[in-house]
């Protein structure tokens, strides 16, 4: 039976790639896997049926879920590679060492060569990778050594044995794969030319060396070498397919700590990550709450200090999104691109993921906690003199210039109150004019509360611009009411809003929740008033000519058409016919009435 903890843990989980953490009672990991899908893949551990019988043994005694979001599946597969070696849990497969995955070295030499390996040495050696698939590996080596020609030798060249003559060509030179710096035949300046474009393939930029091998697999197809064509092919699939760089993995970061944060008007969520010769070992976020507005520099500051001291961390660098006074011994890099820009921007994607989860399962454990904070915001969003605990939304719907009609959307608590839903017949206003309209709905509806001394909104909002809004507030003034409810009109084309008195729009963040709740209202109101729209439209249609005869009514024409099928047959019918659907009496007004005609 799971707790009602893990159950929240499991229904607020993202469907994102990423490595997932399971801990004992004790506290202790006792399961790292890795999932395309975290929701999907820790879901089934809850839900199959497990034959195998340590499965069912894990999984009665986990008692909290963590987990890591990365971008892709192959970050997903390196991370839970590192965690495994660092936490070595007890139901996981134990890992060799670190020669897991290959790399490919640039070696530090004057003129560098280039190889696999699965040894990272720091002798100022560059390193890419590592690889998940060797296949890959090999691929890009093949790659660089047809499109540039370096040495494959081990000696040394330094400048003076080149000079002295000490070395000889080799066969790599007679084969045209080497163009000779060990007679001097090549140039340093030119050899390095070559390194540089290397670098670029490794670094994810194929398009040129991708044009070169489509153009050598139409030559090669053209002067029918098939075989060729298809090598060549498979080698294009393979690299378009790549991601060349990993962001969890890189030798170059090592022993430092990475923190991020993100924030709302209640808390602070802070996450750490720690780096450890050049892998992530450990992930956590906290939750801060808020006493006097702090800003997120004085969060983050108060956070690093706590998360350093809590797991023991003796970095002395660390990466954060903007500057801060840590100190004169710890060093504080802002990363502005590159590997470490990356890292912190892993860091504060798993800080939203941490809100996002924690406002699902505050949502389910405690909606007043919720609803008091979607509130604030909405206060502080909309510079509102007070919460908008009760909001009302109109929109007219005049389609066609036919039945003009508006409708009234409520919700309270930042929820649709269905039941306070109303709609309104235009009744003032001949033809389509949206402002006068709107101007009548407004009036009407607030006169009415006010006559049966009903609450009145803390805010309204009017489904249009400037227009409806000025409108809107020429009833409020007829009724006393202008200053004493907010009112906002949003506009549909860039959701602007409108405020009285205010030329200027305000433009909220198109991520916000305040701006998603005004929305809401919106389509609800639209969506309101089209049915209402709809039906009267509907009803209109029945309105045949039957509907004018004395003493027959919508029942009675209904059962006509049901059996005539339409008024033309109905005025040409027979006494008989008519008699034997709707009786004597209203068969004698219909037929009388057709043929007096």
């Amino acid at each position: 039976m799971n707790t009602p903890e893990l159950e929240i843990q499991l229904k607020t989980l993202p469907n994102s790639p990423g490595v997932y953490q399971y801990f004992d009672a004790d506290g202790n990991i006792i399961y790292v896997g890795k999932a395309k899908n975290l929701k999907k893949r820790v879901s089934s551990y809850f839900t199959k049926n497990h034959d195998y019988g340590k499965t069912k043994v894990l999984v009665k005694k986990i008692a909290s879920i963590k987990h890591i979001v990365v971008p892709t599946e192959t970050d997903a597969l390196l991370l839970e590679n590192n965690l495994i070696k660092t936490y070595q849990p007890r139901y996981n497969v134990l890992l060799k060492d670190d020669k897991s995955y290959p790399w490919i070295c640039l070696k530090n030499e004057r003129f560098p060569r280039i190889f696999s390996t699965r040894r990272v040495i720091k002798d100022g050696s560059e390193y890419f990778g590592p690889y998940t698939s060797g296949k890959t590996v090999s691929t890009l080596l093949d790659l660089i050594r047809g499109l540039y020609q370096l040495r494959t030798c081990n000696y040394d060249l330094t400048k003076e044995k080149v000079e002295a003559g000490k070395f000889k060509v080799c066969l790599e030179y007679h084969l045209g794969n080497c163009l000779g710096p060990c007679e001097g035949l090549q140039t340093e300046e030119d050899y390095h030319g070559n390194i540089k474009a290397i670098r670029a393939i490794l670094k994810g930029n194929f398009k040129e060396s991708l044009n070169n091998f489509k153009r050598q697999m139409k030559e090669y197809a053209a002067n029918m070498h098939f075989e060729d064509a298809q090598r060549i092919k498979e080698k294009i699939e393979i690299l378009e397919n790549y991601q060349s760089k990993s962001t969890i993995i890189n030798p170059k970061i090592s022993n430092v700590d990475v923190f991020s944060i993100v924030s709302d008007e209640s808390y602070g969520y802070v996450n750490f990550l720690q780096i450890s010769y050049g892998s992530i070992i450990r992930s956590h976020t906290m939750e801060i709450k808020k006493r006097l507005n702090e800003t997120d520099e004085a969060l983050l500051q108060l956070a690093i200090t706590e998360i350093r001291q809590r797991f023991d961390s003796n970095s002395k660098e660390v990466y954060v999104p903007f500057k801060l006074d840590l100190g004169e011994e710890i060093k504080v890099t802002v990363p502005q691109l590159g590997d470490k820009k990356r890292i912190v921007e892993l860091s504060e994607r798993n800080a939203k993921f941490y809100r996002l989860e924690r406002l699902k399962q505050v949502k389910i454990t405690d909606p007043d906690r919720h609803v008091n904070r979607i509130m604030a915001q909405m206060k502080s969003d909309l510079r509102l003199k007070e919460e908008p605990r009760h909001i009302e939304c109109f929109d007219n719907s005049n389609i066609q210039g036919t039945h003009p009609v508006a409708a009234c959307v409520v919700f309270k608590n930042g929820k649709p109150s269905k039941k306070d839903y109303r709609h309104f017949n235009i009744k003032t206003v001949e033809g389509p004019d949206d402002f006068a309209s709107m101007e009548e709905v407004v009036y009407r509806r607030y006169k009415r509360l006010l006559d049966e001394k009903q609450s009145l909104p803390q805010l309204i909002i009017i489904d249009g611009g400037k227009g409806q809004l000025s409108s809107s507030l020429k009833s409020l003034e007829r009724l006393d009411l202008r200053g004493k409810i907010a009112i906002i009109g949003i506009a549909k084309r860039l959701e602007e809003l409108f405020y009285p008195d205010d030329p200027i729009p305000l433009y909220l963040d198109k991520r916000s929740e305040t701006l998603k709740i005004i929305q809401q209202l919106r389509n609800e109101a639209h969506r309101f008033g089209i049915e209402h729209h709809r039906n009267r439209r509907s009803k209109t249609a029945l309105n045949t000519e039957l509907e004018t005869i004395p003493g027959i009514g919508e029942k009675t024409i209904v059962e006509l058409l049901k059996e005539f099928k339409s008024v033309k047959r109905i005025s040409t019918a027979k006494f008989d016919a008519l008699k034997e659907v709707i009786g004597t009496s209203k068969a004698h007004k219909i037929f009388d009435y057709y043929h007096n005609k």
